[in-house]
């Protein structure tokens, strides 16, 4: 297939393609390459992923310009016939949306238009998109389920991810263009964003500097590998979304509709706490770190815990791979793009041994 995956420069987005590619799809990226975090790490993920193309049996090619330019977009679109959209550009980052709203408006809503306009006009098969765990918000009902409702977003980052779920509902409902959307739960791994909690603990225990632990590392996350989430994004694009005959409009069910939209959870089904994951880094590390311990930041949630059983029932996958190998993972990343050796650490077998929550 032809597909448009947007936002390839970021962490997601580079590692769907890469599968993507590596599976023999044709793809296009499109990503305006911004500097909310390093663009460094950008720019060596895209050229890895023209290096992987010339072997790949698929074409890619990249395109850098501002989803929020509705002509760079009807551009893209009428160059090229897409089977599916993988939608993943967005501006990310809780707390960062506290200071600049405005760029959340710009990336997550105005960007989001412009594709599902043009989504509609093409009369792509499907679309794909990222939505986040952050939409459950002040809920704290236990594992967190999309037939739940998911109306009180504690952050402008979660509001605006909310909206791009309403949003898809409109045009599934008004042109039938078939939409699914996926709430990932903290994403972790290999070419992860900087900004991201493994990254700068990792990062500040190597250098010697106390790491922030906010909420004195008494929450939880529900911690899922990258891979185990591109599995979901690229099963769930394969899957095209159809309206659910079932649904009743007296009980509507927020997951699904008498349109072709859903919506999935994507995650470990394992949360684990902070602390213990700051443990899990140590170990792999074999270096212990200095804890700055701190109160919860405003916009925080207290635990993020999912319950992926209806992306398994109908994709057939459920994520599963263990916090401390993923971290393990990451940190044997890490070292190689940073440091330039590989890192084979001596204990890795003793922890993988150990009776412990992380390991499943």
């Amino acid at each position: 297939m032809k597909i448009l995956v947007t936002g390839h420069a970021g962490f997601i987005g580079f590692h769907t393609v890469k599968r993507l590619l590596e599976r023999g799809d044709s793809v296009v990226g499109f990503d305006n390459v911004n500097d909310y975090y390093e663009t460094d790490i950008k720019e060596a993920r895209l050229k890895l992923l023209e290096q992987q193309s010339v072997e790949a049996r698929g074409e890619y090619s990249s395109i850098r310009a501002n989803l929020a330019n509705q002509q760079a977009v009807a551009q893209c679109f009428d160059e090229h016939r897409f089977d599916r959209v993988i939608h993943l550009a967005a501006q990310a980052g809780v707390r960062y949306s506290l200071e600049n709203p405005l760029s959340y408006v710009e990336s997550n809503l105005i960007g989001f238009t412009n594709i599902l306009e043009a989504c509609r006009y093409a009369e792509i098969a499907h679309l794909t998109y990222a939505s986040t765990s952050s939409v459950y918000g002040a809920n704290t009902l236990m594992p967190f389920s999309e037939h739940k409702g998911a109306n009180h977003p504690l952050q402008f980052y979660a509001a605006t991810k909310k909206a791009n779920e309403m949003m898809a509902h409109s045009y599934s409902h008004l042109f039938g263009l078939p939409t699914t959307g996926l709430r990932f739960f903290t994403v972790y791994g290999p070419w992860g964003r900087p900004d991201m909690a493994l990254f700068k603990f990792t990062k500040s225990i190597l250098a010697d500097e106390p790491i922030q632990v906010f909420n004195y590392g008494r929450h939880t996350r529900d911690f899922t590998y990258v891979d185990d989430i591109v599995e979901g994004i690229i099963r769930a694009s394969d899957n095209i979304a159809t309206p659910a005959h079932e649904w009743n409009s007296d009980r509507p069910d927020p997951a699904t509709s008498n349109a072709p939209f859903r919506l999935f959870n994507i995650g470990n089904n394992d949360p684990v706490s902070i602390g213990v994951y700051i443990e899990a880094i140590e170990k792999a590390l074999g270096k212990k770190a200095i804890k700055e311990l701190l109160p919860l930041q405003p916009g925080d949630v207290l635990d993020t815990y999912a319950d992926s059983g209806e992306l398994e029932k109908m994709v057939g996958y459920k994520p599963s791979t263990p916090v401390l190998k993923g971290i393990t993972n990451f940190i044997e990343w890490y070292r190689d793009y940073y440091l330039l050796k590989k890192f084979s650490p001596t204990n890795t077998a003793d922890f993988l041994s150990e009776p412990s929550g992380l390991v499943k």
